[in-house]
């Protein structure tokens, strides 16, 4: 288990103070990121919350998932790690170099 958590159906109007306060009512809490637009600084609707103990982030999943925070109803899993993007400039992809197949 991992103690870092996802949060999502944010609303908009929820805060990181918010959603820690929130948090808070099972176990210490590390760190709050709301994800936002970065063009327009809106929230993305979803977070990522870090309890201190992987035992407080199953307390939190257990008892939090579901609950209503500032009129929606939080989804609350394990944080998955961060998969590769496509443009991570890595070098995979198809441009340039002999490429025989027909499009």
């Amino acid at each position: 288990m991992n103690n870092k958590l996802f949060v999502g159906n944010i609303s908009w109007s929820t805060s990181e103070d918010g959603l820690k306060t929130f948090f808070s009512q099972v176990g210490t809490v590390v760190e709050v990121k709301i994800i936002t637009d970065r063009n327009t600084g809106r929230s993305k609707g979803f977070g990522f919350v870090t309890m201190t103990t992987d035992e407080e982030a199953k307390k939190a999943m257990e008892e939090l998932n579901g609950k209503e925070l500032d009129g929606r109803a939080i989804v609350v899993n394990e944080a998955k790690p961060r998969a590769p993007r496509d443009n991570d400039r890595s070098g995979g992809g198809r441009r340039g170099g002999d490429d025989s197949s027909s499009y």
